[in-house]
């Protein structure tokens, strides 16, 4: 892509209103040192020096996306518990729009803890308990929706299969993203296997891709054009999904872009040095998202996406990407 033309398309990121809707967590990292080897087990022992807390799933979503417009809000659920309190004032604190965000107090907040030590992951302890979302909390998301309309250019949808998206809502979010013409991303999960009709653009990772297509999961092939079964698993996923465009992202192989009546289009990964993959996919589907809202083609939209997730993996935690490094990384293409 031209980088004059890149760097016009992010320059609009900033006059674009996102919304994010999905399934909202509290990540927290406990940082530490281990000097020793448990006497109890053969376990290190992690000395904790630090700890900190940033919003995770779709909130992260959110989070990148605030990283390029006030324009954000989330939609969402939080249990009535002191985890789900530091969630949303972790997204008030950033200038998140947390009119969406419901309470139930008979659940509790998903939260992942992950334990560093010297840069590395030594464990992550999960708190969560997916339930189906019930009839009136959907209820409540369209009247938010219906509501939040005039003040929406694009919707992401986050599905991390904790069970605030069911197929009631996503047919909903699909019925109102074609009545109000709105651009309408989706990450998928599939273990939900949900239909998502009427979507501009799903991005499902490679594993994801092959497990939604049915389809047994292959070795990569490189050129990552030569790879049939991913070729198959693609085509076959823009006739299930009939979206507008499929963006699979690769790891390391970069990403792919099908389009119905165009050839795959691939784009190599422009990550330097890879630290830490937490949340790549977020930042993956905020840019990407951000890009088309701004009026960038599916392939460029994925160019941009793929130059941030590239700066992205090169940070340690559930880390974004600012403006200024996007522009930046843009200069190096």
């Amino acid at each position: 892509m031209d980088r004059s033309r890149f760097s016009r398309i992010v320059d609009r990121f900033a006059s674009q209103r996102i919304l994010v809707i999905g399934d909202l967590m509290l990540d927290e990292f406990i940082w530490g040192k281990v000097s020793r080897i448990s006497p109890e087990a053969p376990v290190p022992v992690v000395n904790v020096t630090s700890e900190s807390y940033y919003p995770g799933g779709a909130a992260n979503v959110a989070r990148n996306v605030r990283e390029f417009t006030t324009g954000v809000a989330v939609a969402g659920m939080v249990g009535g518990d002191a985890r789900g309190e530091q969630l949303v004032n972790l997204l008030l604190a950033v200038g998140i729009d947390t009119t969406g965000v419901q309470r139930d107090s008979s659940r509790f907040t998903t939260t992942k803890t992950r334990i560093i030590a010297r840069n590395q992951q030594v464990v992550r302890v999960d708190r969560e308990r997916p339930e189906p979302l019930a009839n009136a909390h959907t209820a409540q998301v369209m009247q938010y929706l219906e509501a939040a309309a005039p003040n929406v250019d694009a919707v992401i949808v986050a599905d991390y299969g904790k069970g605030f998206l069911t197929q009631p809502l996503a047919d909903c979010i699909g019925r109102w993203a074609a009545a109000n013409g709105k651009i309408l991303t989706v990450d998928p999960h599939p273990h939900t296997s949900l239909a998502w009709h009427g979507a501009t653009a799903i991005k499902p990772n490679r594993a994801e891709a092959f497990l939604a297509a049915g389809r047994p999961l292959t070795d990569p092939v490189e050129p990552v054009t030569s790879d049939a079964p991913l070729i198959a698993a693609g085509a076959r996923l823009l006739e299930i999904w009939n979206s507008e465009s499929l963006l699979i992202t690769l790891g390391e192989h970069g990403m792919l872009v099908f389009e119905p009546g165009r050839p795959p289009y691939h784009i190599p990964t422009r990550a330097q040095s890879v630290f830490d993959v937490s949340g790549a996919g977020d930042t993956a589907i905020a840019v990407f998202t951000l890009a088309l809202s701004a009026g960038a083609a599916a392939r460029e939209a994925a160019e941009i996406a793929n130059c941030a997730s590239g700066i992205v993996v090169g940070k340690l935690g559930t880390a974004t990407v600012t403006a200024a490094e996007l522009i930046s990384g843009i200069a190096q293409v």
